[in-house]
């Protein structure tokens, strides 16, 4: 594993959000959910995630979770994703991060 710098750290812009909004994303090619995110200052954005197989849509509406926010957009079938939702891969799915206490969305990880 190699080392980064704080420097490369910085550019990462891991921020709490809080989900507004859950769908269903029936044109994705593993079960999915299309999820917006209030970012607070940085705005509402949406992205795909494919966390079907642990969390129901009603779950989801009013968690705070953890995105990278500056990525550029990327293409998902006729989806947009504006963010990356971060988590951990185990057996049953990803699990999402999430943050232990309420935080102001947009509030950056350091």
């Amino acid at each position: 594993m190699n080392t980064i710098e704080w420097s490369d750290f910085e550019k990462v812009m891991l921020c709490a959000g809080t989900v507004l909004r859950v769908e269903t994303f029936p044109e994705a090619r593993k079960p999915a959910w299309k999820l917006w995110v209030d970012f607070g200052p940085h705005g509402v954005r949406k992205t795909s995630a494919q966390i079907k197989a642990i969390y129901s849509a009603e779950e989801l509406v009013g968690c705070q979770i953890v995105g990278v926010i500056n990525f550029p957009p990327k293409q998902i079938g006729p989806f947009v994703s504006e963010f990356l939702l971060t988590g951990f891969p185990t057996e049953e799915g990803i699990v999402i991060t999430t943050v232990e206490r309420a935080v102001p969305n947009g509030a950056r990880m350091a």
